[in-house]
């Protein structure tokens, strides 16, 4: 896939379909849109192009407003390929940006800069000055600029229209399942192994702790999960916790570990990639090492009658 910071970098070709998305998370929903722009292109013997922002508009339109991300823009670039994309044009997404209006945004990027022939967008897809141009101000510009539109409709699950937003709530009240669902993949985060106090290896639980490389990534809820961890071209399973060692600390500092079963290694400054599988508890603030011993031997237990249900 090309990808385009940087509008001056891209060649115009008027045989092309384009959409327009943040695409955040890259789920069910997105990958119609996606599949509906690289099948129009095919049609037309032309090529598809992407058109994403970064930061995330509401973080720059919104004062103050924290926006977690289901992934980071690496991420999404690589799904998004995966997905048969061609071209990908991250727009710096700045006030001045925002302040451009939807015809603008149209003549001047879509139409001179990239060509279109065909526009793919999402059914509750708003763009421009204000959010203020939609599908029917698209199909009036396709009139006005020569190029067709289409909108794709949503994708529903369990009778939900699939959303970021959505994907989101379910990360954070645990419902890892249902978010993996709709995402169609595992929800992930990367991250690099740092030193902690050792104190899963104290208990006979050594973990890797780690450090994540982008703090705009959203981390599920707090508790213990089933784990996929990927790493130097491996692949193994293990019991993640996140939260904040309630047994032992008294501050507010969050960790994220996971104890890799059957290993022993060194991986410390590794870069680790944690696919969560399954939610199986809140944590919890046990009344002695002995407890939480106890309690994490049944987690792995469990963990590892999931994983054993799940390899074969």
């Amino acid at each position: 896939m090309k990808l385009f910071t940087d509008n001056s970098q891209i060649i115009k070709d008027s045989n092309t379909v384009v959409t327009i998305g943040t695409f955040d998370g890259v789920h069910l929903g997105h990958q119609k849109i996606l599949a509906e722009t690289a099948a129009k292109a095919k049609e037309y013997g032309g090529r598809n192009f992407l058109i994403t922002f970064d930061p995330h508009p509401r973080t720059v339109v919104s004062e103050n407003y924290k926006m977690k991300l289901l992934t980071t823009t690496k991420e999404k670039i690589e799904l998004l390929e995966k997905f048969g994309i061609q071209n990908t044009f991250v727009v710096k997404f700045t006030k001045e940006f925002a302040e451009l209006s939807s015809e603008d945004f149209v003549r001047e990027i879509i139409c001179k800069k990239i060509g279109a022939k065909h526009l793919v967008i999402g059914y509750d897809h708003k763009f421009g000055k204000d959010r203020a141009g939609d599908f029917h101000t698209l199909s009036e510009l396709g009139e006005k600029y020569d190029f067709d539109v289409s909108m794709v409709p949503p994708v529903e699950l369990d009778g939900e229209i699939i959303s970021s937003t959505l994907i989101r709530r379910n990360l954070l009240a645990g419902k890892i399942r249902k978010a993996n669902k709709m995402l169609g993949r595992e929800y992930s985060l990367v991250g690099k192994v740092v030193k902690g106090s050792m104190r899963g290896r104290t208990l006979g639980f050594p973990t890797a702790n780690l450090e994540i490389e982008d703090e705009e990534k959203l981390i599920p809820s707090n508790g213990v999960y089933v784990a996929k961890v990927r790493f130097a071209g491996k692949i193994k399973f293990g019991l993640l916790n996140i939260g904040f060692r309630p047994t032992f600390e008294d501050d507010d500092q969050l960790f994220i570990e996971v104890h890799i079963f059957d290993f022993q290694e060194d991986i410390y400054n590794f870069e680790l990639k944690i696919e969560f599988l399954e939610y199986l508890r809140p944590e919890i603030k046990f009344g002695s090492k002995e407890e939480l011993i106890a309690q994490i031997e049944k987690d792995k237990e469990e963990a590892m009658e999931f994983v054993s249900n799940l390899v074969n």
